[in-house]
C-alpha cells in the first residue's frame, strides 16, 4: 500500500518511507525533551525538502564560480539580512553546514594551529569544539578548560580571568551545550579585551531565546557569534556566523573557501524562512513559554527530591544529578525513552562516573513548547519523570508502560507542527 504522504518515496523505497513514518509518528506520540531538539514549522519543512537541493552555488551572492543563480543569490541573501535584521548583527555568513563547522571556521579565521584557546570544559556543560581534547580543535590548537564552581554549578568568572592571564589565550569561547544559567557575555568581553583575545559566542542553544529577547546577546560583546539554526531557533539543521564588520572577510574566507564548498541551498531558504518567523510576536511568546516552563519544570522536579546543577534554569534546559534516586543517568534516560519521555543522559559537573554511563540526565522544553504544553502541565511531566525514575530503579516495567500510555494520552491532545501526522 503507498503511503499518500510520500507517494514517490514509498513505492521507490518502502523501507525508507517505512522509517520515515514510523519516526514522524514517534515524534507524534512522544514527549520530546532533547534539549537540543524541536519540531519546524511545515513551512520550514516544505523549503527543506525542495529542487533546491539539485543546485550548486561555490561563492557567495553576486560572486559565485557557478552560472545560474538568479533565484539562489536573491534566497541567500533574504537569509542574511534577516539575520542580521534579527540579532542586530553587522555581518551574518549562512552557509556552514552546521554547529562544529561554524566553529573550526572561527579557529580558521583567527588563529594559527598550535595556538591557544580557551573554553569551557566538556565535562562541565561545553562543546567539543571549544578545544575539548578529542576534538580536531583540542588536536590542532592547544585547548585549556574553565569550569563551574562547585557550590554553585555556575562559570567561574574568576577562574576564567585567572586562566585567561595565566595562558593568555588568542581566543575565549563562551557558552555549551549544557550551560542551565545566563551567561555574562560582557564580563566575558571584558577578560578577552584584558588579554588581547578574540571573543567568540556559541550561542547554539539559545539563539532562539536571545531572538525573542529572553536572553541577553552577545551580539554587542562579541568579536564573532555562532549558533545552529534549529534548537531554539526552530529552523533546519543548519548554522551560521555571525560577526563585528572587520572580521567580515575572514569569516567569509573561513567558510568558503576555507572549509566547505558549495552551500546546501534548500537549507539556506529553510534558514531564511525560520528567520522570518522568529521575528514575529507569536514566536517571542514562544520563546518566553520556553523559559516559563523550564522554570516551572525545574521547581517540580526539584520538589520530588532531584538535584539540579546550579539550583534550576535560566533558560530553556535543567541538567540534574539522578545519584540520590539511587539510579545513574543511562538506565534513567533508557527507561524515560521507554516511557515515552525522550531525553538524554549527560555528565554533570565533577562527575564521578564516564561520559558514556554519567551521573545526569539533560533535559529541556523547546519541544514541548512547540507543541502547546504551559506551565500548568509541567506538574504532570514532572510526575511521569519521578514515576519511571524509581520505576526504573526498581526494575518495575508495568509502571513504565503504564506512563508510556498517559504520555501518547496527552501527546494526542497537543498536535505538533509541521507532523504530517493527524
Amino acid at each position: 500500500m503507498t503511503d499518500t504522504r510520500h507517494p514517490a518515496l514509498s513505492a521507490q523505497d518502502p523501507e525508507i518511507a517505512a522509517l520515515i513514518g514510523a519516526e514522524e509518528q514517534l515524534q507524534a506520540d512522544t514527549l520530546r525533551m532533547i534539549a537540543s531538539e524541536n519540531y519546524v514549522s511545515a513551512a520550514v519543512l516544505e523549503a527543506t525538502g525542495t529542487v533546491l537541493t539539485n543546485k550548486y552555488s561555490e561563492g557567495y551572492p553576486g560572486k559565485r564560480y557557478y552560472e545560474g543563480q538568479q533565484n539562489i543569490d536573491p534566497i541567500e541573501t533574504l537569509a542574511i539580512d534577516r539575520a542580521k535584521a534579527l540579532f542586530g548583527a553587522a555581518h551574518a555568513n549562512v552557509q556552514p553546514y552546521s554547529g562544529a563547522p561554524a566553529n573550526l571556521a572561527i579557529y580558521l579565521a583567527f588563529l594559527q594551529p598550535g595556538e591557544t584557546v580557551l573554553g569551557m570544559s566538556l565535562p562541565m556543560g561545553g562543546h567539543l569544539t571549544h578545544g575539548w581534547g578529542v576534538s580536531a580543535t583540542g588536536k590542532w590548537f592547544r585547548g585549556v578548560q574553565y569550569g563551574v564552581r562547585k557550590e554553585t554549578g555556575r562559570i567561574d568568572m574568576d577562574e576564567v580571568r585567572d586562566l585567561a592571564l595565566a595562558e593568555r589565550p588568542k581566543l575565549i569561547f563562551c557558552g555549551g551545550t549544557a550551560v542551565p544559567r545566563t551567561i555574562d557575555f560582557a564580563a566575558f568581553a571584558e577578560i578577552a579585551h584584558e588579554v588581547g583575545a578574540v571573543l567568540a559566542a556559541d550561542v547554539a542553544h539559545i539563539a532562539g531565546l536571545i531572538a525573542a529577547g529572553v536572553h541577553p546577546s552577545p551580539i554587542p560583546h562579541a568579536d564573532v557569534v555562532s549558533t545552529t539554526t534549529h534548537k531554539t531557533l526552530r529552523g533546519p539543521r543548519g548554522a551560521m556566523l555571525m560577526a563585528k564588520e572587520e572580521h567580515a572577510k575572514a569569516v567569509d574566507r573561513a567558510v568558503f573557501p576555507g572549509l566547505q564548498g558549495g552551500p546546501h541551498n534548500h537549507t539556506t531558504a529553510a534558514i531564511a524562512v525560520a528567520l522570518k518567523e522568529a521575528a514575529t510576536e507569536d514566536f517571542r511568546a514562544y520563546a518566553q513559554q520556553v523559559v516559563t516552563n523550564a522554570k516551572a519544570l525545574g521547581e517540580e522536579l526539584a520538589a520530588r527530591g532531584f538535584e539540579l546543577v546550579s539550583g534550576g534554569t535560566d533558560n530553556h534546559l535543567l541538567l540534574m544529578d539522578v545519584t540520590s534516586k539511587g539510579i545513574a543517568g543511562k538506565p534513567a534516560a533508557q527507561a524515560l525513552d521507554r516511557a515515552g519521555i525522550v531525553v538524554n543522559y549527560n555528565t554533570v559537573p565533577f562527575d564521578p562516573r564516564k561520559p558514556f554511563d554519567p551521573s545526569g540526565l539533560r533535559i529541556g522544553t523547546p519541544s514541548l513548547t512547540s507543541r502547546g504544553l504551559r506551565a500548568s502541565e509541567m506538574a504532570t511531566v514532572a510526575g511521569w519523570i519521578d514515576r519511571v525514575v524509581e520505576a526504573a530503579r526498581d526494575q518495575d516495567e508495568d509502571t513504565i508502560a503504564k506512563v508510556r500510555s498517559e504520555v501518547k494520552a496527552l501527546m494526542d491532545g497537543f498536535p505538533a507542527p509541521g507532523l504530517p501526522v493527524a
